[in-house]
C-alpha cells in the first residue's frame, strides 16, 4: 500500500501587518526614516518575522527580510521583479534613464554597452590618473589648525576624481557648484513634496538636473570626436558587437547617474571607513603597515589588489554602513515567499542594512570588526546573499571594482601620510538615507606621521 503524499504547506494571503499607528510613528520619528532606518526594520522583523506588509490607501508594500529573501528578489530567476518601476517613483524625474531605472532586455542592452568602461584596461587607466591627483589633494589637507571635517573634504576629493576620470575635465572654480548640484539631486530623490515650486527641495533637484544636462551637453561633441581615456569618451564610442551605440540623451542620462553614484557613495564609504579607523587605532596600524609595505606612492590597479586587510576593512565598513540601506522592486506577478502569497503590483523591499545586522548571520553585528572577513572566519560566506552592499543579480553594481579601487587608492595614501583620530567617546551621528553620511561632517584629527 502506497503512503499518501503529504499535503503541501498552506500558503497564506493574510500578510502580517504592523498597523497604521506603527507606520505613522515611524514616519514622524527618527527623521522620517532618514536618520535611522535600521531600528524600525528590526522592530518589524522581531515582531512579525521575515514577511511584513505595510499599506497606505491603495499603496501596497511588503518588507522581506533575510538572505533568502535577498536571493529570491535580487536574482529574480522568474523575471517578475521590476527595478525601473519603484525607482521611477523615487527618482524617475531626477535620474531618468540611469541603469538602475531600466528592466529586462533594455537593461541588459545598456549594461553590455557600458561594460567596456569598467574592464581591466579602463580600470588600469583610471588608477594611473587617480594616483597623483589624490596625493596633491591630500597634501593640501589642513592638519594643524583643528579638526578636519572629513565628509566635505572627501566630497571635494571624490568629485575632483570623478570629473577627471569620468569626464576628463578639471572643474576648478566649478567644483562647489557641481557639489551643490549633486547634493540637490540626491536630496530631491527623497522629497515628500514633489512639486516644481520655488524654494522646495524637489524643485532644486530639477534645476540641478538642468545644470548637469547643460554641462554634459556642452562636452559631448568634443568627446564624440576624440579618443580620450575618460569614461564619457568611452561611453560616446562604446558599442555592442552588433554596432549599437548610445544616443546623446542616453550618454547624458548615464553620466549623471554614474557621477552621482561614484561621487556620493564613495564619499559615504570613505567617511565611514575613516571614522572607524580613527576609533580603532589597532586596525589603523595594521592597515598602515600593509600599505607602507607596498610603498607610499600612488597605487596601480594590480598593486591595489594586494591590500588584503584593507579589503576586509572596506567590506566591514560597507556591512555596517551600506550606502543604499534598502532596495525596492515591484512584482509584476504574484509569488510565494515564507509561506505567504504576495500579490502582483506590490512594492517589495529587501534591506541590506537589516541583513547586515542580523545576529543569525553575523557575530556581534553591531561591532565593527574586519576580522570577520578574514579567510579563517569568512562570515560573509555563510550565505550567498548575507552581504549585499552592491546589490545582486542582474542589477549587481556594474562599478563594484572601480569603487573598491578608488577607496583603496585614497585610503592607502591617507595612511601613508597621516594618523587619524577622534576624541574618546565620540560617536558619529548618522543619517542613513538616502545615502549614509554624518550629520556633523565628522570632525577628524589628521596628524602627520
Amino acid at each position: 500500500m502506497t503512503a499518501a503524499s503529504p499535503d503541501p504547506p498552506e500558503v497564506r494571503r493574510d500578510l502580517p501587518q504592523p498597523g497604521l499607528a506603527f507606520s505613522l510613528r515611524n514616519l514622524l520619528s527618527m527623521g522620517g526614516g532618514r536618520e535611522d532606518m535600521l531600528t524600525p526594520l528590526q522592530q518589524l522583523f522581531d515582531r512579525h518575522g521575515p514577511v511584513v506588509a505595510q499599506g497606505f490607501g491603495g499603496f501596497k508594500m511588503v518588507n522581506l527580510f533575510g538572505p533568502d529573501a535577498n536571493r529570491a528578489v535580487l536574482l529574480d530567476r522568474d523575471q517578475i521583479f521590476s527595478s525601473k518601476r519603484p525607482w521611477d517613483l523615487i527618482m524617475g524625474r531626477i535620474f531618468p534613464g540611469g541603469l538602475l531605472l531600466r528592466d529586462g532586455l533594455e537593461h541588459k542592452h545598456h549594461r553590455r554597452i557600458m561594460h567596456s568602461a569598467f574592464k581591466r584596461p579602463a580600470l588600469r587607466s583610471y588608477a594611473d590618473r587617480m594616483g597623483h591627483m589624490i596625493g596633491e589633494r591630500l597634501d593640501a589637507w589642513p592638519h594643524a589648525a583643528g579638526p578636519l571635517l572629513a565628509f566635505p573634504a572627501f566630497k571635494a576629493l571624490t568629485l575632483d576624481m570623478a570629473a577627471a576620470i569620468f569626464v576628463g575635465a578639471e572643474l576648478g572654480p566649478g567644483t562647489q557648484k557641481m557639489n551643490q548640484a549633486f547634493e540637490d539631486l540626491v536630496a530631491a530623490s527623497m522629497s515628500r513634496v514633489r512639486l516644481p515650486l520655488p524654494g522646495l527641495e524637489f524643485n532644486r533637484g530639477l534645476r540641478a538636473r538642468e545644470f548637469m544636462q547643460g554641462f554634459f551637453g556642452d562636452l559631448l561633441p568634443k568627446r564624440r570626436a576624440g579618443d580620450g581615456p575618460d569614461m564619457l569618451t568611452r561611453l560616446c564610442h562604446a558599442e555592442t558587437e552588433e554596432g549599437h551605440r548610445f544616443s546623446d540623451t542616453e550618454v547624458t542620462d548615464h553620466m549623471i547617474f554614474l557621477m552621482m553614484a561614484a561621487h556620493d557613495t564613495t564619499t559615504s564609504t570613505l567617511t565611514s571607513l575613516a571614522y572607524e579607523l580613527a576609533r580603532h587605532p589597532e586596525w589603523q596600524e595594521r592597515a598602515r603597515e600593509e600599505c607602507l609595505g607596498l610603498g607610499s606612492g600612488p597605487l596601480d590597479f594590480e598593486t591595489a589588489g594586494q591590500l588584503e586587510q584593507l579589503g576586509w576593512i572596506l567590506k566591514e565598513t560597507l556591512r555596517r554602513y551600506p550606502p543604499l540601506p534598502v532596495i525596492p522592486r515591484i512584482c509584476t506577478e504574484p509569488f510565494e515567499f515564507g509561506g505567504f502569497e504576495i500579490p502582483a503590483e506590490t512594492m517589495v523591499v529587501v534591506s541590506p542594512i537589516h541583513t547586515h545586522h542580523m545576529p543569525e548571520w553575523w557575530t556581534a553585528p553591531t561591532q565593527w570588526n574586519p576580522a570577520r572577513f578574514a579567510p579563517d572566519r569568512a562570515e560573509h560566506e555563510r550565505h550567498t546573499h548575507s552581504w549585499i552592499a552592491f546589490g545582486g543579480g542582474p542589477h549587481h553594481c556594474l562599478g563594484i571594482r572601480f569603487a573598491e579601487l578608488q577607496v583603496k587608492c585614497v585610503v592607502h595614501q591617507i595612511l601613508c601620510r597621516y594618523r587619524l583620530s577622534v576624541p574618546d567617546g565620540y560617536r558619529m551621528p548618522i543619517q542613513q538615507a538616502p545615502i549614509s553620511k554624518p550629520l556633523d561632517g565628522l570632525p577628524l584629527t589628521v596628524a602627520p606621521l
